[in-house]
């Protein structure tokens, strides 16, 4: 198995998380806020300086207003993609 970090697929998981803080109106300051973290938190996470295992996935998900099971899920049809 390779790594995951920075591999096509991990990418594909920062950039959807990404578009879904846009997509529900929120700096990353207001994100941060509602998990209770600092706003350099949530930049690191979108830099790839920091690894979301799946439980902060479900929680930044939440956060965001989407249900973090469709998320994984189109994440996954994304996944079978990558060569």
């Amino acid at each position: 198995m390779r790594k995951s970090t920075h591999s096509p697929e991990y990418d594909a998981v920062l950039a959807r998380l990404i578009t879904l803080r846009k997509a529900a109106g929120m700096t990353q300051r207001q994100l941060a806020d509602l998990l209770e973290r600092e706003q350099s938190f949530v930049w690191r996470i979108e830099k790839g300086e920091r690894r979301l295992d799946v439980v902060e996935f479900f929680w930044v998900c939440n956060a965001l207003g989407f249900d973090a099971s469709e998320v994984y899920s189109e994440l996954c049809s994304a996944f079978h993609k990558v060569k």
